[in-house]
């Protein structure tokens, strides 16, 4: 999770566009948009997803790995949980 200000202020910025993204697709479901528009508004929405997971991991990585004094059993610790995510999120 980001921590600083900063990294904490852009995702919470890319929540709600997500959010948004998320509001316009169910009102166009609900008005019976064609599918086109509605497949390209969720592949937008998918696109947006991602890259808020790849900002997270980044976050992430540099929290964990950046610190020279963390103990080979917590590196190895955090290899396993960071290659556990990343794993689901292939999926």
């Amino acid at each position: 999770m980001p921590h600083s200000p900063q990294e904490k202020k852009r995702v919470l910025a890319r929540i709600r566009r997500i959010r948004g993204q998320c509001e316009a697709l169910e009102r166009a479901l609900e008005e019976g948009a064609d599918c086109a528009p509605v497949l390209q508004q969720i592949a937008a929405i998918r696109g947006a997803v991602n890259g808020l997971m790849s900002e997270v991991m980044q976050a992430h990585i540099r929290e964990e790995f950046g610190q020279a004094e963390v103990s080979a059993e917590r590196r190895a610790q955090s290899v396993k949980e960071l290659t556990g995510l990343v794993r689901s999120y292939l999926k």
